[in-house]
């Protein structure tokens, strides 16, 4: 099979982990084709602008695309690149693996849990959003649909089934925003009984929060409204070493984006020093969804044995390798 992906390098790090993981990608034999473009800093600086028609143009043309970190500059005037991705695409499902690896610095061991967020609504998103003319008030509008509810809810269910898991979690507000949060509870409650062969618990996202810090084991999918989901994943993440670890997947009808959900790092940019793994991540999610399953399999088990050896990792996993000699070491293990 081949296939033609786009690919955004990004800034700070992301060059040097998006190398890394083309590497690994290359030595597994994928048939990929690259289409590199342009996005954040660099696409600001080259272009005039932080993403260029001729980005999303690819991204469509391709469907597929695998991002590295951005910098939305800090500002009036810039919203953010990967909420404009979303909201283009219509990238209605964010979905966010956490994963146990040995060798990291975590509290738990065995962790395996899946966050399905909502990724274009709710209380995430910038309408609606006024502040009073003394700059005494500021209001803002929390908007769930029930085709926005459906989709996701859906979406959780059927990676469930698909993936082999046995358990959906609904997390809500819904005794406080019992509108907004009610009718994502009442609708994740009518379709999970379309699914008897999967479990079904709703909990409050506070009460979700604390289960998370004291037993995340009793967790499998969790599936939220955006901003709950964006809160939720990144306290998955620090369960498992943190966002090092996190890749994050964005699919919609018609394209899915693949990412490092971490920041671009600029104080250890060109160091050598930047952790491959969550943008490696991210691409055996890709290939997940490509139907390449097999080889994104090569890949985390290739990250476990390297991350189990430890000699080459980089220094925030405890090793004293580079993001060099941590692609070497990938690259062997994929090929071998």
């Amino acid at each position: 099979m081949s296939k033609t992906i786009a690919v955004i390098k990004g800034d700070g790090i992301g060059p040097e982990i998006m190398t890394a993981t083309l590497r690994v990608l290359d030595a597994l034999d994928c048939g990929l084709t690259y289409d590199f473009v342009d996005a954040g800093m660099v696409a600001l600086e080259k272009h005039g602008e932080l993403l260029p028609t001729a980005t999303l143009d690819t991204i469509a043309k391709h469907s597929i695309a695998l991002k590295g970190p951005l910098t939305t500059p800090v500002g009036g005037g810039f919203s953010s690149i990967n909420v404009q991705l979303r909201r283009h695409f219509d990238l209605y499902a964010n979905v966010r693996p956490a994963i146990s690896f040995p060798g990291t610095r975590s509290r738990f061991d065995d962790i395996d849990i899946i966050t399905v967020r909502e990724n274009t609504e709710g209380a995430y998103l910038a309408e609606g959003q006024t502040l009073s003319e003394d700059g005494q008030t500021a209001t803002s509008i929390i908007r769930n649909t029930r085709r926005g509810s459906t989709r996701i809810v859906r979406y959780a269910f059927e990676m469930a089934r698909r993936k082999g898991r046995k358990k959906v979690t609904a997390v809500h507000k819904a005794n406080i925003m019992k509108t907004s949060s009610g009718l994502f509870l009442n609708v994740a409650r009518e379709i999970a009984k379309e699914y008897p062969d999967i479990e079904f618990n709703e909990l409050i996202v506070d009460n979700t929060c604390m289960q998370l810090v004291m037993n995340p084991h009793q967790f499998d999918v969790i599936v939220t409204t955006n901003l709950f989901g964006d809160i939720i994943s990144d306290l998955c993440a620090g369960l498992v070493g943190g966002l090092g670890l996190a890749p994050g997947s964005n699919i919609g009808a018609e394209a899915a984006i693949f990412e490092a959900v971490h920041g671009s790092a600029p104080d250890i940019a060109g160091k050598g020093l930047a952790n491959p793994c969550a943008l490696l991540l991210a691409a055996a999610e890709m290939l997940d969804h490509i139907d390449m399953v097999e080889k994104g399999t090569r890949i985390r088990t290739a990250i476990r044995e390297t991350l189990t050896a430890g000699d080459r990792t980089t220094p925030d996993l405890g090793g004293k390798g580079s993001t060099e000699t941590f692609a070497d070491a990938l690259v062997e293990h994929v090929k071998g």
